[in-house]
């Protein structure tokens, strides 16, 4: 069986994220849309319908069973309703396709079961993350018993909202479940002292470093290191916030790295709805959404004592620095901050990158190459 899962037009609605990845390669809750699906069909091979330039890391596949909106978030009754489908049906929610059945299908048919979480905005990432990360918590940990936890722990809460995988190390912490359930993945860390409110995930061996605040939901990714105080945040994986400095209703990509003291505004003084950035018309548009932090692409970081406005915008390989407040959109491949930028060098951009995922032991690899040559010459 093959999967083939579609960007569904919203490759530059949900960038900076997207301009590295698929859209169904994005994380919230616990897991990526591409993890779902191999949780929910193990014996389906996952190809991706997505711009070309990404093609060398995310292959796609002209062959296959079932093509499906990269954007929704499956179900095992997703599963279940599409098994019985047959050649020529797609599946609709309202006026969304879900799945379709070979080449140009037409049969159209009513999708019945529990309404399906689609993605339509970078925001939703955020903003439904309370509502997908009890999903996934409950799909992973059905039939499982989680280990043990050290009595220098503080539960509020049932414990039964409280799932630890092998190799986790928690001492001297406060985790309290009455707001969501908690997980902790394969040989994660909670360092002594911090203090968590669910819903929460931490990915395979992430960090949260000490005496950390964190209200959910919140999802830190694959081996991503966190500090200080976190807001109802996604981290992708493998970028670090290690140290002091709040962070909230943010996005973070991979690869990224916030220097101590980073701080981002969440919310303007005058309480109003915020105008965020779109990567679909090149200007600000105004948004229903009050609440919104900084958004990064991969491979981008900022210096200490960084300051981010209200619905910032960094795109991939980018450096902030500098005292004041930069402007509320950092292109990619762009060196500097409030005072000015210029230009960050290709081939300086990918050493950095390579020294960064080598001290993980990740290699940058010719889809990665080209992703950033992509990117580079087309002033994303």
């Amino acid at each position: 069986m093959k999967i083939l899962l579609a960007d569904n037009g919203l490759h530059l609605r949900l960038a900076p994220l997207t301009l590295t990845r698929p859209v169904a390669n994005l994380r919230m809750g616990i897991l990526t849309n591409d993890e779902r699906w191999e949780e929910l069909c193990p014996d389906a091979e996952i190809f991706f319908e997505t711009e070309e330039y990404l093609q060398t890391k995310f292959p796609g596949s002209s062959d296959f069973t079932w093509r499906i909106n990269g954007a929704v978030i499956p179900t095992e009754e997703l599963v279940a309703i599409a098994q019985e489908l047959t050649e020529g049906d797609v599946l609709m929610q309202g006026e969304e396709w879900l799945l379709e059945i070979g080449n140009n299908p037409t049969n159209k048919i009513k999708y019945v079961g529990e309404p399906l979480i689609i993605l339509k905005n970078r925001w939703d990432l955020f903003q439904r993350n309370g509502e997908v990360l009890p999903l996934d918590f409950a799909f992973l940990t059905e039939g499982r018993e989680s280990c043990g936890i050290s009595k220098s722990n503080t539960i509020i809460g049932d414990l039964d909202q409280l799932f630890i995988e092998e190799g986790v190390k928690i001492e001297g912490c406060i985790l309290n479940t009455t707001t969501g359930p908690i997980y902790l993945g394969e040989n994660s860390e909670v360092m002594e002292g911090s203090v968590i409110r669910g819903p929460f995930s931490l990915g395979e061996e992430g960090c949260v470093k000490l005496a950390t605040k964190i209200y959910g939901p919140t999802t830190i990714g694959p081996h991503c290191r966190v500090g200080g105080e976190v807001n109802n945040v996604v981290f992708q994986s493998y970028s670090n916030k290690g140290h002091d400095g709040f962070l909230g209703n943010a996005i973070l990509g991979e690869w990224c790295n916030l220097g101590a003291d980073t701080n981002s505004s969440n919310l303007k003084n005058n309480y109003s709805t915020v105008k965020a950035y779109s990567y679909e018309s090149d200007k600000l548009e105004n948004t229903d959404i009050t609440f919104m932090g900084l958004v990064m692409g991969d491979h981008s970081k900022c210096g200490i004592n960084t300051m981010f406005n209200t619905a910032s915008v960094v795109g991939v390989s980018a450096n902030i620095y500098g005292a004041g407040f930069p402007d509320k959109l950092i292109k990619s491949f762009t060196w500097g901050g409030a005072d000015g930028t210029v230009p960050f060098d290709l081939t300086k951009a990918i050493q950095v990158a390579e020294a960064m995922m080598e001290r993980r032991h990740v290699s940058f690899t010719e889809g990665d190459r080209k992703i950033f040559e992509y990117l580079k010459s087309s002033n994303l």
